[in-house]
């Protein structure tokens, strides 16, 4: 059965001096010390993690994806790399160097791999104008954080980049980062593991809240790690709308429950009853396989919760690649 991975990361083998471009620091950069292996790092030499060559290159990442049987790898940026707080013509500079490395690509592979752009969303207008060059250049969508320093992204400045999303046919995914908390958390990768479910779930509840989703009915979005927290929290979250609209229904006053089979989760829960209840919730056929490849807190053989559960075959066909290609607006017969 067709496979389609919604959720992987990849990078440049080379990346820029970017702090010796632009003057300041803040940037990551890579540090190849030994074959097939590279250290992040920051430019003050602050370690973030290493990263082996399934990083960086496609050849490896297709070796792996025969391994577990993976026929399409959707391709973004690792979220560290969006820089949004970068001055906004920098960041676009950034944005644009990723996006054509990822575009070459999935030019040179383009029945093993699909592209998500990135964008500098410190300034709406320079995002929107790299999204429609990412639409150029072959890329079917952009990946975002699940804020902008700190900004949700329902505030207003950014309403004008997501109906741009929209009437492109842009997808979008909105990955954590910058997790609220983080620093008064570093102990025990509590970011990683509490701070990233309630970032992506403040993501879809400012989206929501905010009525960008209302205003913006066919924006395809996808919300990654099976949508944070917000699934096991939606009956607090409802429960708060109907008990204080004055505080929750102010921009919105639909109930937001409703958005619930109108967007798309990654399916990346790591646990059978969560998965099975995320596909109660909204639908098989907007759960779509995620992995987090290549990273420790992914699923290393794609696919496998979904395979060890009893679903019949037009379950596993949705969640295999049926909801991944209504969510990309792709034709099975481009890979098979």
């Amino acid at each position: 059965m067709l496979k389609i991975d919604v959720h992987t990361h990849i990078l440049p083998r080379e990346i820029p001096r970017w702090k010796e471009r632009f003057g300041y620091g803040g940037f990551v950069r890579l540090e190849h010390h030994q074959p097939c292996c590279a250290k992040m790092l920051k430019d003050d030499g602050h370690f973030f993690r290493e990263i082996e060559d399934n990083c960086w290159s496609a050849e490896r990442r297709i070796e792996e994806c025969d391994l577990f049987g993976v026929n399409v790898q959707v391709l973004s940026t690792v979220p560290v790399m969006f820089s949004y707080w970068a001055k906004p013509c920098d960041g676009a500079e950034i944005a644009k160097f990723l996006n054509d490395r990822l575009a070459e690509i999935v030019n040179e592979f383009p029945t093993r791999f699909v592209g998500l752009g990135t964008v500098p969303m410190q300034d709406a207008k320079l995002a929107i104008r790299e999204l429609e060059r990412c639409k150029r250049i072959g890329l079917v969508g952009v990946q975002i954080g699940t804020n902008v320093n700190q900004l949700n992204l329902g505030e207003p400045q950014f309403f004008d980049f997501f109906k741009a999303c929209e009437e492109s046919g842009m997808a979008v995914f909105v990955h954590p980062w910058e997790m609220m908390g983080e620093r008064e958390m570093q102990k025990y990768w509590l970011p990683w593991l509490v701070g990233m479910p309630a970032e992506t779930a403040r993501a879809i509840c400012s989206l929501i809240f905010s009525g960008v989703l209302e205003k913006c009915k066919s924006l395809r979005i996808c919300f990654a790690h099976g949508g944070g927290s917000f699934p096991a929290t939606i009956g607090r979250i409802e429960h708060g709308f109907l008990a204080r609209p004055d505080l929750c229904a102010v921009d919105n006053a639909h109930n937001p429950r409703n958005y619930l089979g109108k967007f798309w989760f990654d399916s990346l829960v790591h646990d059978a009853a969560m998965l099975k209840f995320l596909i109660e919730l909204a639908g098989a056929d907007k759960v779509a396989l995620g992995t987090d490849y290549p990273f420790p807190l992914g699923e290393k053989a794609a696919g496998s919760l979904i395979e060890s559960m009893s679903f019949d075959e037009e379950t596993k066909s949705k969640l295999l690649h049926g909801a991944a290609l209504e969510w990309l607006n792709l034709k099975k017969d481009l890979f098979v």
